[in-house]
């Protein structure tokens, strides 16, 4: 029996440490599908499409990882994908007691959900999506902490900005 785990987020941008996630649960699973959230009432920097584009590019090298866009309750997403198995990656403690919530809740609505933990890599545990936004906001290098081609799309949002008058 093939196991598919969901990988859910906003990956706003995909970060080395997603990535990182991404590369661990593909060795733990037959499948994984990399769900990028629509997630519009966190008004997301980049568009669902340009999030769905930068995670497929940057995950092609791995296999058994596809990456697809939803929308609604994660529960309805992974049913209809056949998934029984969400990945959730961990930073801190404070991530961990908000996940045991949502996975509690995920569990609630649909019983034979199971929730995996993937603690992050030492290297990555300060790393979020939200931090290098605002180090590429304000111009800074953020090549450490995301893929060439998310630095590429901060280039041409950025560049896009000067062109248009509001840098």
């Amino acid at each position: 029996m093939r196991v598919t785990a969901v990988y859910p987020g906003t990956f706003d941008p995909m970060t080395v440490g997603h990535i990182d996630v991404a590369r661990r649960a593909s060795r733990m699973f037959d499948d994984v599908i990399v769900a990028v959230a629509a997630s519009t009432s966190k008004s997301p920097f980049f568009s669902l499409e340009e999030r769905v584009d930068m995670a497929t590019t940057i995950l092609e090298e791995l296999e058994n990882v596809t990456v697809q866009s939803f929308g609604g309750l994660l529960v309805d997403y992974a049913a209809e994908v056949g998934s029984k198995v969400i990945v959730r990656g961990l930073r801190a403690i404070s991530d961990f007691e908000y996940e045991v919530q949502i996975a509690g809740v995920n569990r609630h609505l649909d019983p034979e959900i199971e929730t995996v933990f993937i603690a992050a890599s030492q290297e990555y545990t300060f790393l979020s999506s939200s931090i290098v936004r605002e180090i590429a906001r304000m111009h800074g290098d953020v090549s450490e902490f995301v893929h060439p081609v998310v630095i590429e799309s901060f280039s041409r949002r950025h560049h896009r900005a000067l062109h248009e008058g509001n840098a």
